[in-house]
């Protein structure tokens, strides 16, 4: 106990040099960074030291509920998400991502309490989408929210519909998962499978639409025909870096192809990764697979990979307590 708490002071130190050292703009490339390489503990150590010194960064709060967000913490993340869109109200991604952190609490919660909280989703992805119109991301979300969301607290199939012309002009491949899952919710599978390969094509074959295909064959329970999707996303253009992980997640939770996972999750490793799918969840995700073919000691070593980055990342720190027993 002694030794970590040496090095916290040591690294929490560093961070605050670091922080003074750099500009406004410089600790915000540096957080993004840290963030983009699942690099979590600095981040939240550059971040929490330059706000000590500057509370009213906006950029700088919502890099931190970003940092909070991949460690599934969400209370932190929603303080620091709600300060970000105080302090600058009309920037679209703050918006953004405190509906996601908002929407990601929703589920962690009570019948009740999630119903509540349906509301003040809607309104930050709402402003999200009035703030950048011209973002995909936002309006994708959207739609998925109007998707998922019951009539009445704002959902509906209308609502959805009508970012599809939109998204069309920015992003025709997502305008045409939303189609796909228009027609997924209205039971009209034959409709929802031609959408989701024309977004393949409209991607010229990008990983994101391949997994997208393989999601809508789980849930129709053609897991074969998931799973040669999702071979394509192995080899498939990485225009989505998410889709190989969220990939081998999908082969894990159905317990099929653990092999073509790892694939997927090795290749994740070895490309360029994001702050969307932090390689400390890579590395989780790497040791499940193992365990599960029973390599105790090579899932050991991905889940203190995991905690090296992560230490507060409670999944990992659960699972190496579990093959290490």
């Amino acid at each position: 106990m002694v030794t970590k708490r040496i090095n916290f002071l040591s690294f929490s130190a560093f961070s605050l040099c670091v922080a003074l050292a750099l500009t406004p703009g410089a600790v915000a490339d540096s957080a993004k960074d840290l963030l983009a390489a699942g690099r979590i503990d600095d981040a939240i150590g550059t971040l929490q030291a330059r706000l000590n010194t500057k509370s009213d960064d906006a950029q700088a709060y919502n890099l931190l509920c970003r940092a909070y967000f991949t460690l599934d913490d969400w209370d932190h993340g929603i303080a620091a998400c709600e300060k970000a869109v105080s302090l600058d109200p009309n920037t679209g991604v703050y918006h953004l991502w405190l509906a996601r952190i908002y929407g990601e609490k929703a589920d962690s919660v009570n019948f009740l309490s999630a119903a509540g909280m349906a509301g003040k989703i809607r309104k930050e992805f709402e402003r999200a989408v009035a703030c950048d119109p011209d973002s995909a991301e936002a309006r994708t979300d959207l739609a998925e929210f109007y998707l998922e969301a019951p009539r009445i607290v704002g959902g509906g199939k209308d609502k959805a519909r009508a970012q599809i012309g939109p998204l069309a002009k920015l992003n025709p491949a997502m305008a045409h998962w939303v189609s796909g899952r228009i027609a997924e919710k209205n039971k009209e599978t034959a409709t929802a499978e031609r959408e989701y390969r024309a977004a393949i094509d409209a991607s010229h074959g990008g990983a994101r639409a391949w997994l997208d295909l393989a999601l809508f064959y789980r849930h129709v329970a053609r897991f074969d025909d998931m799973v040669t999707a999702l071979q394509h996303v192995a080899s498939a253009p990485v225009d989505y870096p998410e889709a190989l992980t969220d990939g081998a997640n999908t082969l894990l939770r159905t317990n099929r192809d653990y092999p073509l996972a790892m694939q997927l999750v090795r290749r994740y490793l070895s490309s360029t990764p994001v702050e969307t799918s932090p390689v400390f969840k890579a590395h989780y995700l790497l040791g499940q697979l193992l365990e599960k073919q029973g390599d105790k000691e090579a899932a050991a070593q991905e889940y203190r990979a995991a905690l090296a980055l992560a230490h507060e990342f409670k999944r990992a720190q659960e699972a190496l307590d579990r093959v290490s027993r």
